[in-house]
């Protein structure tokens, strides 16, 4: 007759190796913002917003959006967050841009678009606040956007002629592009090589 013996462990499954998703949610970011930052700059005509979107919507936001899911998975809240809420702000500018902007006038909208870049200018604020525990080149990409916000944000309630602010604006846009694509390459360079060769801090 058998007696009752303790079960046998169970293996444990080996614990999943996620790949770092900051540098691919910082290029996303970066590569689309760029594109819309030259067009609020006045480098390229506004006219050419419309095909910022195929961007702001497949590498904007879908990229971002995965980016955030998988440093959800990293418990990483900071990323989380940031990659999630960067990647729905692509999706939302896209129906902005696409749906409701086409069914209004600018005098009509243009308080509502200051209210909305301004909202997000105040979410990125906080988050400078949460980067400053971070590397210095992440900390730089969150000072420049909110900035960039917050002056698109006073361009398209007219401040003192509107326009201008919004140049500026935009010309803080492409600098914070560039910070985060300085940001995401330097991460992809120092992981493979396994070294800094590109500082973060600085």
């Amino acid at each position: 007759m058998a007696t009752n013996s303790p079960a046998a462990p169970v293996p444990s499954e080996p614990a999943s190796s996620i790949a770092d998703p900051a540098p691919l949610g910082l290029i996303g970011f970066g590569m689309t913002t760029i594109l819309l930052s030259f067009i609020n700059a006045g480098v390229i005509g506004a006219g050419a917003t419309s095909s910022v979107l195929p961007m702001a919507a497949a590498y904007g936001g879908l990229a971002q959006l995965l980016a955030g899911m998988w440093e959800f998975k990293r418990g990483n809240t900071f990323g989380a967050t940031a990659f999630t809420s960067y990647g729905c702000f692509w999706f939302s500018y896209y129906l902005l841009v696409d749906v409701f902007l086409a069914k209004t006038t600018p005098a009509t909208i243009s308080p509502f678009v200051g209210l909305y870049l301004f909202m997000w200018g105040v979410f990125t604020l906080y988050m400078f606040g949460a980067s400053l525990s971070g590397v210095r080149a992440l900390q730089v990409v969150f000072l420049l956007l909110f900035l960039t916000f917050f002056l698109l944000a006073f361009g398209a309630w007219g401040w003192a002629g509107g326009t201008a602010l919004t140049r500026l604006g935009g010309w803080l846009g492409v600098l914070t592009a560039i910070a985060a694509i300085y940001t995401s390459a330097a991460i992809v360079i120092n992981a493979n090589f396994k070294r800094t060769v590109v500082p973060v801090n600085f």
